[in-house]
């Protein structure tokens, strides 16, 4: 049953994401992106992964999105159409993109590369400690010092913003 449903989540995820980039009104490009979201969360369940699907809704479908939801409502739609429209090569530049990261797909597929290596946790230890656990233990002790670093680059960030924003009103 678990291998149906996610064939079926697969298909709805890339099905989604295919109608992000044919849309053209944002706001239904924004949808879509939501459903692909969802659909992916829903492969991380499947997965076991559920601190990953949780934090996939939670941080990408919640709150990102309407940050994204925000920025399309705010932006003058028409003006930014005719910008776009006189960038011819970007549509060569973008199949050329396309043609590459396929080939970087394929290549990955066919031969392969990049499955990583195995953790030393067994997936018997993951279900008894639970995942959320073991990711917290390894978040506050090896990875501690990243984490605190990534924390100061988002702040950081978020005061440049402010900064900004300020300048401009």
């Amino acid at each position: 049953m678990e291998f149906i449903l996610f064939y079926i989540f697969g298909f709805i995820a890339v099905v989604s994401a295919l109608l992000i980039i044919l849309q053209k009104n944002p706001i239904y490009s924004a949808v879509f992106l939501i459903l692909t979201l969802f659909s992916v969360a829903i492969l991380f369940l499947l997965l076991n992964a559920q601190f990953v699907a949780a934090v996939q809704v939670l941080v990408y479908a919640g709150a990102i999105m309407t940050l994204f939801l925000f920025a399309i409502m705010l932006l003058n739609i028409k003006y930014e159409e005719k910008a776009f429209s006189k960038l011819a090569n970007l549509k060569i530049t973008g199949i050329f993109v396309t043609f590459v990261l396929f080939i970087e797909f394929m290549y990955m597929i066919f031969l392969r590369k990049g499955l990583g290596i195995a953790g030393n946790i067994s997936p018997e230890k993951v279900a008894e400690v639970g995942n959320v656990e073991l990711i917290g233990k390894i978040l506050f002790t090896k990875y501690l010092f990243p984490f605190e670093v990534a924390s100061l680059v988002l702040l950081v960030a978020m005061v440049g913003v402010i900064v900004l924003a300020k300048k401009k009103f």
